[in-house]
């Protein structure tokens, strides 16, 4: 069977979803699970957009050695440098470099010919080279391209040293069909294109990029590129666990595989939801929650007879299963760090005992903790606690049916100085959230709010994700407590800090520019 590497992008292009933005320690936490996955290649940024960028890909290029790490690039030397000192320590460094050839694009964004836009490629690949052992190239929107012209500047950045040639479906504009035609006619009409792995990114607009994605193999791609849970720039990218499992439920029509752990494919995608704050749909394939339910009658009668009826993915295929071990208030430390591991956090002796401190706490409360307890906890201890401008030190809430609702808030800045407030509202999250923007001094606005339990029972732990915006920087945050108020306020309080934290790191960035 023909394998298919796995190109992950939701470190980056998943990243760029609206509202998304991951620090170091959450970027690191995803990459060793994607490791754990088993992509081929892992995109862990875009080195030369910030500071922040460059180290936690440097980080990764460092850490990750059971796969190749690579960054983005446009096609300047700057770009390019960056990467290369980003990716240069790495087990198998590569680069990502990209460039336009629609029209559109060539004409309103570039403001180059077409002749410009091939030596501007054609330039930056041998320059690349260089450094680089492996070089992807994008033609970005290739997919509303000119045939002609795509596969003349295909065969001269392949002459000049590319190894992949991507072809991104940038704005998900594109049937199956079409693009399917697009591999067979650079496979026609490119000299030296059996030389290359072309590889297919798929964008979600119209809904198709899974079965673009899909389209793209049976024409002759050897990579696919995506995000898991599909997230992405507006609509998303393809999915990689739909690619995944519909290549191994489907090898006898598509006679091809990857080699991703199929049981790891859940613990993946619920460390990504958590992490960037976005959502799984119950009804997304594969993943949500409502995947392998089965209400009506008849559904349920014929899968109580012979499970594949109905079921063609089983829950255990991607890891879904019931917990052999609960924790609770009885279980000792060595349980517990052998809960922490088998969910897949790396956690040091130091962070263990912390955690561990923290859940025998909660545990005098809470009776019993699922695999998502744990995960939420570990998150919560290990990857937010850093670096935080403001630190929650106690909240108090006052209300009632007859009572305007009023919050008191104290908050610990980074110089140890405690900041205390009290404001009102028309709830009690308002009057929190009035309180916290007269204790950080912020004009602060919130976009969205939601609430969602960890399991079910009255003790569940609450988890809250909140949107806002800070002097028209977007940001997300993410708390979590016992009470649904301490939650609200650890989140919008998280949103803040990430704003303030990328601030501080522009502006660090600027004065080592100046």
């Amino acid at each position: 069977m023909r394998k298919i590497n796995l190109f992950d992008t939701t470190l980056r292009d998943g990243e760029q979803s609206a509202g998304v933005n991951l620090n170091a320690k959450e970027k690191l936490q995803i990459a060793l699970q994607l490791e754990r996955l088993g992509v081929d290649i892992m995109e862990a940024g875009f080195p030369a957009s910030s500071k922040g960028d460059f180290s936690a890909v440097q980080e990764i290029a460092r850490t990750i050695k059971n796969c190749s790490v690579t960054g983005l690039a446009r096609s300047v030397k700057t770009d390019i440098d960056a990467a290369w000192e980003a990716l240069k320590d790495g087990a198998n460094p590569r680069l990502h470099v990209f460039l336009a050839t629609s029209p559109i694009h060539m004409q309103y964004k570039l403001k180059q010919t077409p002749d410009q836009v091939i030596e501007t490629a054609v330039e930056s690949v041998k320059y690349a080279s260089k450094f680089f052992p492996l070089i992807q190239w994008s033609a970005e929107d290739a997919c509303r391209s000119e045939l002609p012209f795509l596969a003349r500047i295909v065969e001269q950045v392949i002459a000049a040293g590319a190894n992949v040639i991507n072809i991104p479906d940038t704005v998900g504009y594109i049937n199956p069909k079409e693009y399917g035609e697009i591999f067979q006619y650079l496979k026609s009409n490119v000299k030296g294109i059996e030389n290359v792995i072309l590889s297919a990114h798929c964008h979600d607009d119209l809904g198709m990029a899974t079965a673009n994605s899909l389209a793209a193999i049976e024409n002759g791609a050897g990579q696919i590129e995506g995000t898991i849970n599909g997230i992405g720039e507006r609509a998303g990218n393809a999915s990689l666990e739909e690619i995944g499992v519909a290549l191994h439920i489907r090898s006898d029509y598509f006679g091809a595989k990857t080699n991703m752990k199929l049981d790891e494919i859940k613990k993946t995608s619920d460390l990504v939801s958590k992490l960037t704050g976005m959502m799984i749909p119950p009804n997304k394939a594969v993943v949500g929650k409502n995947a392998f339910a089965h209400e009506s009658g008849i559904h349920q009668d014929g899968v109580l007879k012979e499970k594949t009826t109905y079921e063609i993915i089983s829950p255990e295929l991607v890891g879904v299963g019931s917990n052999a071990m609960v924790l609770g208030k009885h279980s000792g430390r060595h349980a517990f760090k052998s809960k922490v591991a088998e969910l897949g956090f790396n956690v040091t002796e130091e962070e263990t005992h912390k955690i561990f401190k923290t859940f025998k706490t909660l545990s005098e409360r809470k009776k019993e903790f699922t695999d998502e307890d744990i995960a939420a906890l570990v998150i919560e201890e290990k990857v937010e606690k850093s670096e935080d401008m403001f630190e929650l030190v106690s909240l108090q809430v006052q209300y009632g049916t007859s009572q305007v609702p009023t919050a008191t808030v104290t908050l610990k800045n980074q110089e140890q100085v405690l900041v205390q407030e009290a404001a009102t509202g028309g709830g009690s999250v308002e009057a929190i959230y009035n309180t916290l923007e007269r204790c950080t001094g912020f004009t602060i606005k919130l976009l969205d709010y939601r609430i969602q339990s960890n399991s079910s029972g009255r003790d569940a732990l609450a988890q809250v994700f909140v949107r806002v915006t800070v002097g028209g920087v977007e940001s997300s945050g993410r708390g979590m407590a016992q009470d649904v108020l301490e939650a609200s306020a650890k989140a919008y309080l998280n949103a803040v800090n990430r704003i303030l934290i990328l601030n501080a790191q522009a502006q660090e960035q600027l004065k080592a520019t100046v």
